[in-house]
């Protein structure tokens, strides 16, 4: 038997399987029926279209001016040279948005990916051929590599690069597969419930784990959008339910702060549901929560500054009182 609802089942279990660096399960559940595909499409296109990685934009050749040209000496033309260069994949080291780097080879030799480890950049995938250099080939180039998310085609960065390099496309997104599965699932003698299994593999730029929280992550910055909205609906129930107008700035839910995803999770668990509910804590109390890390910690500070309750701001005790008094009966 059905039992009347006046909010949707929340849940609780979250599973990672982490099977190699690069392929990773996120199984969470169980979800009412409906929900699971509601939120488990636009993750996955998140992931495919938002993930963070890198790729190289510009390359500069000795000798050569466009990319059907030829280096003498060198197996490869440009073109296949261009080709084989886009499938290597590369780390910008030090957080840093772009970088330059330049590289010299004599031959004879094979010049391989892993060939273009430096300082500067990682390569994730050495093993990948680049070009084979005979006795008298000589290959000097220098790359602009830059961090990024989905695709870039060549002629929209041709502003960014210098106008005597060759412009490439730009393929940035880490993610090779981004797939889910929607399976049922019982609870208390219901299996309509729902279980979303997500399979995520990523080039070894980053890890599928972190291309997932990245995406979650995403998600709740686009939807901080709809935040005055929230605070427009707020303020009609605050106003129904107390006749103090100085609790209703107080009443604004956590979801609607648009606070990162670690921060929020945290709070939630913590059954901390209103703006409010911060205000009242000491510095001790906030730095007490479960999960709450000093980023997180410092996150909330920034919110509540900026809401007009910074390290500064104290409560009249009359409207602590009615704020707690208030806070109890909504979460009752």
């Amino acid at each position: 038997m059905r039992k009347i609802k006046t909010a949707p089942f929340l849940p609780r279990e979250v599973e990672i399987n982490e099977i190699s660096e690069t392929k990773a399960q996120v199984i969470a559940y169980p979800f009412e029926s409906g929900y699971a595909i509601t939120l488990a499409h636009p993750l996955r296109r998140l992931l495919l279209g938002s993930s963070i990685g890198y790729a190289p934009i510009s390359l500069k050749i000795e000798g050569a001016t466009h990319e059907f040209d030829s280096i003498r000496g060198m197996h490869e033309d440009i073109a296949l040279f261009i080709i084989n260069l886009k499938s290597i994949r590369f780390k910008i080291k030090d957080e840093l948005e772009r970088t330059v780097v330049s590289y010299s080879f004599k031959g004879p030799r094979e010049v391989i990916a892993g060939d273009l480890n430096c300082d500067e950049v990682e390569v994730v995938n050495p093993d990948l051929p680049l070009a084979t250099l005979n006795e008298d080939g000589i290959l000097d180039f220098t790359l602009e590599i830059a961090k990024g998310i989905g695709y870039v085609p060549s002629e929209d960065l041709r502003d960014e690069v210098d106008s005597s390099a060759i412009v490439l496309d730009a393929f940035f997104t880490p993610v090779r597969k981004a797939n889910y599965t929607i399976e049922n699932i019982l609870v208390e003698d219901n299996p309509d419930y729902e279980k979303i299994i997500f399979d995520i593999e990523t080039d070894g730029q980053t890890s599928p784990v972190e291309a997932f929280a990245n995406a979650l992550e995403t998600m709740h910055k686009q939807m901080s959008v709809f935040t005055n909205v929230m605070d427009i609906d707020l303020q009609k129930k605050a106003e129904s339910v107390s006749s103090n107008n100085e609790l209703k700035s107080f009443l604004i839910p956590i979801d609607s702060l648009g606070l990162g995803a670690r921060s929020f999770n945290s709070l939630e668990r913590s059954g901390i549901k209103y703006l409010g509910e911060l205000v009242l804590m000491s510095e001790n109390e906030l730095s007490e929560i479960k999960n709450l890390g000093k980023k997180s910690l410092d996150e909330i500070h920034e919110v509540l500054a900026e809401r007009g309750f910074g390290t500064e701001f104290t409560l009249d005790e009359d409207v602590r009182t009615a704020l707690i008094n208030k806070i109890a009966q909504l979460k009752e």
